[in-house]
């Protein structure tokens, strides 16, 4: 026989609460969920370096990569699959054709709380004019 099962369930009860409490008061869990930002892609480019569902999955990638080739391989020129070339900079090549880094990359990063190492080294253009 349990002489304590008051005390057992109600420490079972704050146990559970305390647990589950980040889900109740995380906005995309609980019951206020946040919407993604609304990203303003460019009106008169074209087409991106890659197409739009792999630079959204993968654009960090891209970017790594071409930070290897331009800094350890001296490479400065990608050959898009169309056959152009672009210069490989995070400055002119995205950002001159993205609205500028609030307004494109900090939208995104700060919706999933990530702070990308791209603006250790670099600075957006129209932040500096």
């Amino acid at each position: 026989m349990i002489y304590d099962k008051g005390k057992i369930f109600l420490g079972l009860a704050i146990f559970v609460g305390l647990v589950a409490s980040p889900f109740w008061y995380n906005p995309v869990f609980g019951t206020g969920a946040v919407a993604p930002p609304e990203i303003k892609l460019p009106k008169d480019a074209k087409q991106c370096v890659l197409p739009r569902a792999e630079m959204r999955a993968s654009h960090m990638q891209v970017i790594y990569e071409w930070r290897e080739e331009v800094v350890r391989g001296g490479a400065r020129t990608y050959r898009h699959a169309d056959g152009t070339d672009r210069p490989m900079s995070l400055s002119n090549t995205c950002l001159g054709c993205h609205e500028g880094k609030k307004e494109f990359c900090d939208a995104c990063h700060g919706y999933l709380a990530v702070q990308p190492f791209c603006w250790d080294c670099h600075f957006d253009p129209k932040e500096h004019v």
